[in-house]
């Protein structure tokens, strides 16, 4: 847990990787309530690594420049 006089900062990857995993999870909840089929294989792994994909880049980037 977070000490209590911690703020987010954009330079913490920690809290970049979640607003950006958030972002992700958002938009692809936005694509799928426009799709007209339910979820096959192919979309799970989509699903995942378009989450998982975004998060780990944007930590990584997060993290060398702090």
């Amino acid at each position: 847990m977070p000490s209590s006089n911690a703020k987010p900062s954009w330079t913490n990857p920690e809290y970049v990787a979640t607003v950006v995993g958030v972002l992700a999870t958002g938009a692809l909840v936005f694509y799928s309530s426009l799709a007209r089929t339910g979820l096959t294989v192919d979309e799970v792994l989509s699903v995942v690594l378009g989450i998982t994909v975004p998060v780990t880049i944007a930590y990584e980037i997060a993290r060398r420049w702090s």
